[in-house]
C-alpha cells in the first residue's frame, strides 16, 4: 500500500492543489496500486511513516505557522530521513528551504532542500513552461504561477526545469529537486498538467522501475491546449 499525507490543507491549499493527492491516488489505484490518502491539519502531529508527502501553496501568514509548526513536530524531517518522497508547491516549495519571506519579514525554513527565497521586484504570474532535467525523464512542464518571490538554488540542488514561459524561480529555472524531493511553482494542480510527475513519485514510492501505462487522453489534451495558449498568435 502507497501512503499519501496531505500536510496542512487548512493553511497551504490554493489554486486546487488537493488535486494533486487525487491524481496520486487514482493513477495508482488505476495500476492496482492499493492506497490510503490521509489529510493531517495544522493543530494534528504528522506521521512519519507514509510514502509521499504533498505540500500546497498558501498565503504568506499561513505559509510562516506551517513552516514553524512542521519544524517543531519534526516528521516531515523523520520522514525524509527515511527515504520518503515529497512533492511541495510554491509556498510550499520556498518553507523547504534555508528561508522565506512572508509579510515583509525573513523566516525559518525547514531546511530540507539546499535554497533560500526572497522577494522579486515583480509578481510572477501566468502561465509557466519548461524543460525538465532530462535525469529525471520527464516531458516538458505546465503549470500556471502565481508568487511574488524568487528563489536561489544552492550547489547541492537542481533545478527542476529550464524555463521558456514564464518566470519560476528566476526568469532562468524553475524548482527544485534533490533525492526524493521535488519543488514546483507549477499550480493548475500541478499533476493535472504534469502526469508524469505524478508517476515519478509512484516510482520513488514503491520502488518500481516502470509503472503499467494508464489512458492519458485527456491529460494530453490537456496540456497540448496549454501549451498552444503560451505560443505567440500568428501575424
Amino acid at each position: 500500500m502507497v501512503r499519501i499525507v496531505w500536510i496542512y490543507p487548512d493553511l497551504l491549499s490554493t489554486y486546487g492543489d488537493r488535486g494533486n493527492m487525487l491524481i496520486l491516488a487514482k493513477r495508482a489505484r488505476q495500476r492496482g496500486i492499493a492506497v490510503e490518502t490521509i489529510e493531517v491539519r495544522s493543530d494534528q502531529p504528522l506521521p512519519s511513516q507514509a510514502d509521499i508527502y504533498l505540500i500546497g501553496g498558501g498565503e504568506d501568514g499561513p505559509q510562516a505557522l506551517a513552516a514553524q509548526r512542521l519544524r517543531v513536530d519534526g516528521g516531515l524531517h523523520r520522514a525524509v530521513n527515511q527515504g520518503s518522497a515529497v512533492l511541495a508547491i510554491c509556498a510550499g516549495y520556498q518553507l523547504l528551504g534555508t528561508s522565506f519571506f512572508a509579510k515583509g519579514a525573513k523566516c525559518q525554513g525547514l531546511e530540507l532542500i539546499d535554497i533560500y527565497s526572497d522577494r522579486g521586484e515583480t509578481r510572477a504570474v501566468g502561465e509557466l513552461a519548461g524543460e525538465v532535467d532530462p535525469r529525471l525523464g520527464l516531458p516538458r512542464l505546465t503549470g500556471f504561477e502565481n508568487h511574488g518571490g524568487r528563489t536561489h538554488l544552492g550547489p547541492t540542488v537542481s533545478p527542476l526545469a529550464r524555463v521558456s514561459v514564464g518566470i519560476g524561480n528566476d526568469g532562468q529555472t524553475e524548482g527544485a529537486w534533490r533525492g526524493k524531493i521535488l519543488g514546483t511553482y507549477s499550480h493548475g494542480p500541478a499533476l493535472a498538467r504534469n502526469p508524469a510527475i505524478a508517476d515519478l513519485m509512484l516510482r520513488w514510492a514503491t520502488g518500481y522501475d516502470t509503472l503499467p501505462p494508464v489512458d492519458d487522453t485527456w491529460s494530453e489534451a490537456l496540456r497540448n491546449e496549454r501549451f498552444a495558449a503560451t505560443r505567440p498568435n500568428p501575424a
